[in-house]
This record gives structure tokens, C-alpha cells and sequence, in this order.
């Protein structure tokens, strides 16, 4: 169990499985140790999972191996109407990936998750705040670009932007990772199930990143973040890498001292970048690998060209 200690910090044993059995606790951390390598998804199983037990343990379930589908359905059918569809569908995936391993290492006869189906849900328009190019451009324009902080957040939004980086990638960036490459700038990115995705940068880009690079003074410390905390009173970066969840802050504050009324999240500006890329002609299956999606179909979800037609349509209702 000793070795398993770093996962402490995101996976709880829950009453459930202890009261089960030592080969139970350790096959349900071997569990997220050994298939969940992304923290983020790490921690969402954890949680869906823990939840589910919970659950179980307060409705007089005993132990695992008494879990039936009908548990498992009544918990779903709760969950759909206290959350919205997705996050019932993720949470019962973490279950059922959670009792397939179970089932392997012969802790559980049966998945009792196998047979229970998740809500219905179709998603033909993706539903993440988009803003338009001017408002776009108007975030940037207002961020003092002569402080470190203003330098690290031009050049973070601006990564998103033109390169089409999941914040989480843009984030895990060491300063290497931005390097010249046929007299241009490119960015190194690791996406998705740890995928490497090369991008060259657009002229703004390249010139955020160099005028970030040179004013922090990153360019001697290549195996460092690239994107990093403020050190508290003193205004210059710190070696810490940026949390995500400051990353997220950071977006918010800087759309409303820009005036920006859309509630952006991180994710707007993916889905900025491809609206905005395919308005000005560019191609689905070409967006498509510049996102690194593995379907065009997940790609059309961010283009929201779509949007202003509908506007206009609406004002025809003249009354």
C-alpha cells in the first residue's frame, strides 16, 4: 500500500470497499493507478466512484459484491435529475470502468454497471461561450503587456487563440517547447492521453511568445514551466508552474477589465480561434488536425458560425 501513497491526495478508499477486503482496497487503487492517467480524469473517477459507494453504503448495501444493477440504475436515475446529462453519463462510466476491474482481479463476480444505461444525449452545437473576433482582439489589446504578468497572460491567452490549445496542454509546456523551426516559431503541445501536436506559430502568437520569452527572462531555463505563478510581493515569476485553476481566475478577471460580458472560460478561446479560423475560409478536416481532434465531428462542435445567422434570423420578427 506504501507505494500507492501518491494517489492519496486524489483517491479516498471508501467504507465500502475496506469493509471488503485488503485484495478489495487494493485492487480499487490499482485501479486508478494503473488505467486513469490524466489527474484530471483521475480525480472525476475518483469522485464519481466515491459518490456511487456512498451512495450504496447509505442505502444498506453491505459490501461490493452485493452491488446489483438496480443500485446502480436508482443512483443514475437520481443523478439525471440533479445533473445534467453528461455528468451523469461520465459518472456511470467511472463505475462501470471501476467494476470491470474489479471483475478482472476477482473481487466481483459481475459489472453490475454493465446493463445500466445512461440518459440519452446528443450534442449537434457545443455550448462553450464563443466570443467574436473584435471582442477577441480587445481582450488582448487591454492587457498591460509591461509587467511579467501582463507578458504571461497575453501570451497564455494568445496561445490559446492561434494554436487552438486545451489550457491544460498550454499549461504542462516547458520553454523548450516553444522553438524556432525553418526560420519560424512552433509550439510543442502534449494533448489528450499524453498525444504530441506540433503547431508553427501565427505571426501574433510569435510575437507574444518572444516578447514573454525575453521580457520574464525565460530563454536560460529550457527545462522550465513555461507558464508560471506571480512570487507573492514581488511582482516577477516564480518557478512554480501556473495552477489550472488560476489559469481559469486569471481569464475572468481580465474579461471584465476588458468589459467582455460573455462569461468566458478557457475553453472560449479553442472555440474562438476555430470559429474564427473557418469564417476566414479555412477547412473543417484542416481545423480539425490543428485542434488535434480525432473526428471532424468533435471539431464542428466549437464552429459557431452558425450563431450569427441565427441572430439575423430572429430579427426578422418585426413587430
Amino acid at each position: 500500500m506504501t507505494a500507492l501513497a501518491p494517489l492519496s491526495s486524489s483517491v479516498v478508499l471508501p467504507a465500502l470497499v475496506t469493509r471488503t477486503g485488503d485484495r478489495a482496497m487494493l485492487r480499487f487503487l490499482e485501479f486508478f493507478a494503473a488505467t486513469v492517467r490524466n489527474p484530471h480524469t483521475r480525480r472525476a473517477y475518483a469522485r464519481a466512484v466515491g459518490d456511487f459507494l456512498a451512495w450504496c453504503e447509505a442505502v444498506g448495501v453491505p459490501e461490493l459484491s452485493a452491488v446489483q444493477p438496480l443500485h446502480v440504475a436508482a443512483w443514475v436515475e437520481g443523478l439525471t435529475r440533479a445533473r445534467a446529462a453528461p455528468t451523469a453519463k461520465q459518472r456511470l462510466a467511472a463505475v462501470r470502468a471501476l467494476f470491470d476491474w474489479l471483475v478482472t482481479g476477482q473481487v466481483v463476480a459481475v459489472n453490475p454497471a454493465a446493463a445500466v444505461r445512461g440518459p440519452r444525449h446528443v450534442v449537434r452545437v457545443g455550448t462553450t461561450p464563443v466570443l467574436d473576433p473584435a471582442e477577441a482582439r480587445a481582450l488582448l489589446d487591454a492587457i498591460d503587456p509591461t509587467t511579467p504578468a501582463g507578458l504571461r497572460d497575453r501570451a497564455l491567452i494568445g496561445l490559446m487563440v492561434y494554436s487552438f490549445a486545451r489550457v491544460g496542454a498550454a499549461l504542462a509546456m516547458r520553454v523548450a517547447d516553444v522553438h524556432t523551426q525553418n526560420r519560424r516559431l512552433w509550439v510543442r503541445l502534449r494533448e489528450k492521453g499524453g498525444r504530441p501536436h506540433a503547431m508553427p506559430c501565427h505571426h501574433t502568437l510569435e510575437d507574444y511568445l518572444a516578447a514573454y520569452l525575453d521580457g520574464a527572462g525565460l530563454r536560460g531555463d529550457p527545462a522550465g514551466p513555461l507558464f508560471r505563478t506571480i512570487a507573492r510581493g514581488t511582482g516577477r515569476l516564480s518557478e512554480r508552474p501556473l495552477p489550472q485553476a488560476s489559469a481559469h481566475a486569471m481569464v475572468r478577471r481580465r474579461a471584465a477589465a476588458a468589459g467582455i460580458a460573455t462569461p468566458v472560460g478557457c475553453h472560449s478561446f479553442r472555440a474562438t480561434g476555430i470559429t474564427a479560423y473557418l469564417a476566414n475560409g479555412g477547412t473543417l478536416e484542416t481545423a480539425a488536425r490543428m485542434a488535434n481532434h480525432a473526428s471532424t465531428r468533435t471539431t464542428q462542435l466549437y464552429d459557431r458560425r452558425g450563431d450569427a445567422v441565427s441572430l439575423d434570423e430572429v430579427e426578422r420578427i418585426r413587430i
